[in-house]
């Protein structure tokens, strides 16, 4: 601070101001940014910013197990993946991110979706929701960029935040027009992807009963989500031989022979 530029009044109260409460107050302004900056950007979307460490707490009961995987994971080994076990189990399945908005698709999308067949795995296939961009247009560069296949899971919309200029019925009609836009292409019902607190505040409404879900809920021996589900993202925090750095792992709630039922025919 150039204290010579500072008003006389100013610059005297300044001197006047004992040292303790010049601390107290620059304390004050670091705590008002602090939480300033945690409700605006980390709160929307706060399970993908917690930290990544510890114990993946893998649920019990379970025994078809999965990943979901995108550029962040970079080049990664399939030939060890394919023989990776998580908790003495297979992976069964492999999410992958293709794209997101109406313009981007994932760096390393094609590269996995055609190695994660190759290796054995039953694939599925999100598009990351944008809130910049309409359904429509989102919903049709999704189809224009994907061509699933019969084995496929079903296509995944992955939601997790809704703007604050517009109403949450109106938000829900946005997700519906995805949903059916897709729909009509593959004949199936899409999966929705969301983390549970997200679930109950923004998708209740009784239209999305119909849809099965993937939900994130991390680091917890139970799910807390209530409802219905069909596959639940477990950790951000899993190591497996042939992914450099965390992936996601997931459960499907059900056997496998259910899992197979629910593949494009």
């Amino acid at each position: 601070m150039q204290f010579s530029k500072l008003p006389q009044h100013l610059l005297h109260l300044w001197i006047i101001i004992p040292r303790w409460a010049k601390v107290l107050g620059a304390l004050c302004l670091a705590c008002i940014y602090s939480i300033s900056f945690y409700l605006l950007f980390v709160a929307p979307t706060g399970f993908r910013w917690r930290g990544i460490y510890g114990d993946p707490n893998y649920p019990t009961g379970y025994t078809i197990h999965g990943i979901d995987v995108s550029r962040y994971q970079g080049t990664i080994n399939w030939n060890r993946l394919r023989n990776a076990m998580i908790e003495r189990s297979p992976i069964r399945f492999v999410f992958i991110k293709s794209t997101e908005g109406d313009s981007h698709l994932d760096a390393s999308f094609r590269d996995n979706f055609y190695n994660a067949k190759e290796s054995g795995f039953i694939r599925g296939v999100y598009h990351f929701w944008s809130n910049n961009s309409s359904p429509n247009r989102q919903a049709y560069f999704f189809l224009a960029m994907v061509k699933l296949e019969s084995g496929d899971l079903p296509p995944v919309l992955d939601v997790e935040s809704k703007p604050n200029n517009i109403s949450t019925k109106e938000f829900q009609q946005n997700i519906l027009t995805w949903l059916r836009i897709v729909e009509q292409k593959y004949h199936v019902k899409p999966i929705i992807y969301t983390y549970y607190k997200f679930k109950d505040q923004y998708l209740s409404d009784s239209r999305f009963d119909e849809y099965p879900y993937w939900i994130a809920h991390y680091y917890v021996d139970q799910m807390g989500y209530q409802g219905a589900w069909k596959f639940w993202q477990h950790t951000d925090a899993g190591k497996l031989p042939g992914i450099k750095g965390y992936v996601d792992l997931d459960i499907y709630n059900g056997s496998f022979y259910s899992l197979q039922r629910m593949l494009i025919p």
